[in-house]
């Protein structure tokens, strides 16, 4: 009777305390770098803000400063993947095929979100700047090499850069619509901004009242800056005084 009393206290012992579940996947150490996959880029290159003349500074500001707000870009694993195993053995993800046809992965560092296809496409978006969409990119892409399947890191591409900048000066948008009909849009019962279109480079270019100015369609910093060279004199000659 002493044996069967003690068997069952700790029986409702085992059965009080905390059950603790190990991952099926374990921690992926991020330092130990795969023979498939690029090294991981230099964090000193980690910048999202671009100092850049202001056109004629001579007689305006000196600077205006362009800040990378968010980088989407692609890149091929070329290899088929399981997404059910993907979703099952990984954390911060979900799959529902019956809502969307790919993985939808988090990561915390550097902030980012992942869709991952059937295919081995991978589109990355919400880094700041290209360089976080590598690092975040590889990341993804070693997780899933952690799995087992076998990834190659393929046709990385930067598809859009989305950048805001201040031009501190108040702007005429419906003059400036007037103007420039063919290229901009302008409802502001619908929206507070000018949607403008740039030819070259291939822009779109949202601006507000109070000078501010969200650029977006970009694939290089390169034409965020051609697009605020261009549309600077044209905002500054119809400039609230």
């Amino acid at each position: 009777m002493e044996h069967k009393l003690q068997s069952d206290a700790h029986l409702r012992a085992m059965l009080s305390s905390p059950v603790r579940f190990t991952p099926a996947v374990p921690t992926p150490d991020w330092n130990s770098t795969p023979s498939q996959l690029p090294p991981e880029p230099s964090a000193k290159n980690n910048a999202s803000v671009m100092t850049v003349l202001t056109p004629g500074s001579a007689v305006g500001e000196p600077h205006i400063n362009i800040t990378l707000q968010n980088c989407v870009a692609t890149v091929d694993l070329h290899t088929t993947l399981d997404l059910t195993m993907i979703n099952a053995r990984t954390r911060n993800s979900e799959y529902n095929p019956r809502r969307f046809h790919g993985v939808i992965m988090r990561l915390r560092e550097p902030r980012s979100t992942a869709l991952i296809f059937k295919s081995g496409k991978i589109v990355c978006t919400g880094a700041r700047n290209e360089q976080d969409g590598l690092l975040a990119s590889k990341k993804f892409a070693r997780i899933i090499q952690k799995l087992g399947f076998n990834v190659q890191f393929a046709n990385f591409k930067v598809q859009n850069l989305v950048a805001t900048c201040d031009l501190r000066f108040p702007i005429k948008l419906e003059n400036l619509n007037l103007m420039h009909g063919q290229f901009s849009s302008y409802e502001p019962e619908l929206f507070p901004g000018l949607v403008y279109r740039m030819i070259k480079p291939r822009l779109v270019l949202l601006i507000f009242v109070n000078g501010k100015i969200v650029f977006t369609g970009a694939k290089a910093r390169q034409e965020i800056k051609d697009a605020l060279d261009n549309i600077y004199p044209i905002l500054r000659s119809f400039r609230k005084s």
